[in-house]
């Protein structure tokens, strides 16, 4: 997938009809995983999801692909992107709407039963990257994105140990800063 998405980068199109099918499970895989939580009937379908983010990374033409790590990042930020405009969105629909828990589990799974507040937890990230932009990026890679240790690591240039730490720390800092909006860390 790296050598594509160099390749691809450089304007070869051949590349990219070698990629769309490599993207296109990386991309429904993190539109699972951020898809999980919502409540049955969520009007945005992990399919929806998947095409919107395709677009907008088809559009992003002049990113500079390093590699499938990066790719990954800049996904996951896409997708949580349009999670977040489509909640805030639903929410100005309902004028309000209530608080909902967000699970944050070690092994980044979701419980099916809950429901994820992308609202609160965007709200809560940017407040966190106020003054610490790597933890939360952290959590941005690793709970959107799914990206693993080691891929976290590589995309922020640290060591994996920095990356546990900071997820620990970011995590109870957004345990506390959601405290209004439960999180369970089961």
């Amino acid at each position: 997938m790296t050598a594509l998405l160099l390749r691809w980068g450089k304007g070869d199109e051949a590349a990219l009809e070698q990629l769309v099918p490599l993207v296109h499970r990386e991309l429904q895989q993190i539109a699972r995983r951020c898809m999980a939580g919502e409540r049955a009937g969520h009007s945005l379908q992990a399919t929806a999801l998947v095409n919107e983010a395709y677009l907008r990374l088809v559009d992003a033409s002049d990113v500079q692909w390093h590699d499938r790590a990066h790719f990954l990042a800049v996904a996951a930020r896409i997708m949580r992107r349009i999670l977040v405009d489509h909640a805030r969105a639903r929410v100005s629909q309902k004028r309000g709407g209530g608080a909902a828990r967000v699970i944050f589990e070690e092994a980044l799974t979701v419980a099916e039963d809950s429901r994820q507040d992308f609202v609160a937890l965007d709200d809560a990230l940017v407040a966190l990257a106020k003054f610490d932009e790597r933890k939360s990026r952290v959590i941005e890679l690793r709970f959107f994105g799914g990206l693993s240790v080691e891929e976290t690591a590589s995309v922020l240039k640290v060591g994996p140990d920095t990356v546990m730490r900071d997820w620990r720390l970011a995590r109870a800092w957004l345990r506390g800063e959601m405290r209004s909006d439960p999180i369970d860390d089961a």
